[in-house]
């Protein structure tokens, strides 16, 4: 991880609300940007803040999130997730993520990530499915 990463770090990254953002269980007059989405945005916007500081052959994982959800983004509008790293104990990293829409702030998060070696992620995972083939007795 290159030292450019500091507490107070911030990344903005903008999202237009599409249908596939948005919520369908309550018919196409009542769709809303869904949490889901939310979560993934927030991890993504925080994802791409890490990834302009961290050196070759280096990514993150999510470990955690926790959101608040205030408001409703209609479909067709734009929300704005701002990423801030609050805290920085490498290869943990913990964010402040508030997200706007074009009138409200619809959502604020905490949400840490774990730097990663992909390699050494790679051999992980490799071991892990070995272990799901064992157990399924392949």
């Amino acid at each position: 991880m290159k030292s450019t990463l500091q507490p107070g770090t911030a990344h903005t990254a903008r999202k237009p609300i599409d249908r596939e953002r948005t919520i369908a269980f309550m018919g196409d007059e009542l769709r809303v940007y869904s949490t889901p989405s939310m979560c993934l945005d927030i991890e993504s916007t925080c994802r791409d803040l890490l990834l302009a500081h961290c050196d070759a052959g280096e990514d993150s994982v999510g470990a955690r999130i926790e959101i608040d959800h205030l408001g409703p983004t209609l479909v067709g509008q734009t929300v704005e997730l701002t990423a801030r790293v609050a805290e920085l104990a490498l290869p943990r990293v913990v964010f402040e993520v508030e997200v706007k829409d074009e009138i409200d702030t619809v959502g604020r998060a905490k949400h840490i990530r774990f730097v990663v070696d992909t390699a050494k992620q790679g051999e992980r995972l490799k071991r892990k499915a070995e272990k799901v083939k064992s157990a399924k007795g392949g």
